[in-house]
Order: C-alpha cells, then sequence, then structure tokens
C-alpha cells in the first residue's frame, strides 16, 4: 500500500464534520458505490473513504498533483495540501477553540505538537486579549506606560 513506504497506515477515529460536509461525504459515498459495482471483483475493499475506482487506497503523489491545479484555476497562491490544516487550526484559534480541542480534532499525541505550529497564532491573541484587557481597565491606546485615564 502506498502508505507503507512513507507512515504508518492511518488510524482510525471519530470527528464532528459541519453538516455541508457530511452532504458531500454522502453524495460521495453514493458515487463510490457505482464504482464498486462497475469493478465488480476487482473491487478491492479497504475501508478507506477515499479510494482509486478500484477501491484501492489513492497514490499521495497523484493526490498532490490534483491538489496544485485547484489554486491556479481560482486564481489563488500556490499552497502545499498540507496547508489546509495550518489554515483550519488558525481559523480555529482565531475563533477561541481551545487547544486541547484543536489537538484531539488532529489527532496529534501531544500538546506540544498543536502549541508549537501554531504558536505565532497564540501569540496574536495573546497581544488581543491583553489589548481587550486593556480597554476593560480604561488604560489608553496612546500611552505606552498604561496609565489609567
Amino acid at each position: 500500500m502506498p502508505w507503507s513506504r512513507l507512515s504508518p497506515p492511518p488510524s482510525e477515529r471519530r470527528i464532528a464534520l459541519p453538516t455541508e460536509c457530511l452532504q458531500s461525504l454522502k453524495e460521495h459515498r453514493e458515487r463510490q458505490d457505482k464504482e464498486r459495482e462497475t469493478a465488480g471483483s476487482d473491487w478491492n475493499g479497504s475501508g478507506l473513504v477515499f479510494t482509486t475506482p478500484t477501491g484501492r487506497p489513492p497514490d499521495p503523489a497523484n493526490l498532490t498533483r490534483r491538489f496544485r491545479s485547484f489554486p491556479n484555476r481560482v486564481g489563488l497562491r500556490r499552497i502545499r495540501f498540507h496547508d489546509l490544516r495550518h489554515s483550519t487550526a488558525t481559523l480555529l484559534l482565531e475563533q477561541g477553540v481551545d487547544l486541547v480541542v484543536i489537538k484531539e480534532l488532529f489527532g496529534h499525541a501531544h500538546i506540544g505538537i498543536t502549541a508549537g505550529a501554531y504558536a505565532h497564532v497564540r501569540l496574536r491573541l495573546q497581544r488581543q486579549a491583553i489589548d481587550t484587557l486593556g480597554d476593560a481597565l480604561g488604560l489608553t491606546d496612546d500611552d505606552p506606560n498604561g496609565v489609567v485615564r
């Protein structure tokens, strides 16, 4: 299997998904059921959600190639597929989702992995928190000494 050369096989875990994703996955399952019928005895039931038309695990290199074409088509700068994880974690942090929850969503073994990867976001959020505290205490933004009004 393609992942065996690069990393251990993916683990199974349950995660919550937005309603839109659930609908897309239901439609994907219907398409995959048709692929299973078409493949007949050539179907390799790997149990994965995303497979080739014969049920085998997709080649990571093919996924990467296909993903690279998407940003170009819609006029965005080129990003790596893995950057989507970083964007997701950043958005979740900026919306106030606790780092422990993000750790669980991402399947990180230790919170240090999550915290280390997104420390730049945490610093920005800390700055916002201190600014909010300053506002609550009546400190002016102009005064670097933090003199109370």
